[in-house]
């Protein structure tokens, strides 16, 4: 994954709240140790409060907190909030005249949305709980 990825972003930053669930994080102390800026880190962050994984308040010693449960929240979840395609998607192809061109395509566009679906079932089975699990 792309460690520039507003995923890879959001799921680094989620697995470490769920460490410390209770806990405030401001946007910028989540940024220095992202190594990103804050600005990028409250644009995603909003994306995942829009959809009732993260809650968020101003004022001293605010910031951003899990809305619910490390072990409700699914990786799934955050892919899903995020509305961020691994999966090639075919917004920019253009239709072709050529009849073997469109029903390839539409083959291609059928085997990718398979895909999605498949990658979000399994996002589905890990929780962001289980990242505690997997730290070496």
């Amino acid at each position: 994954m792309k460690r520039n990825s507003r995923l890879s972003l959001a799921l680094h930053t989620l697995s470490h709240m769920a460490a410390e669930p209770e806990n405030w994080q401001t946007s910028a102390d989540i940024a220095a140790h992202a190594g990103t800026n804050p600005v990028v880190v409250r644009r995603v962050l909003g994306r995942l409060r829009e959809a009732g994984l993260l809650s968020s308040e101003r004022g001293h010693a605010k910031g951003w907190r899990l809305a619910r449960p490390p072990h409700e929240i699914t990786l799934a979840d955050i892919y899903v909030a995020l509305e961020e395609s691994i999966v090639a998607s075919d917004q920019d192809v253009k239709k072709s005249p050529c009849s073997v061109e469109t029903a390839l395509h539409q083959q291609i566009t059928n085997i990718m949305e398979e895909i999605e679906t498949s990658l979000i079932e399994r996002l589905a089975e890990t929780t962001i709980a289980d990242m505690d699990k997997i730290k070496s």
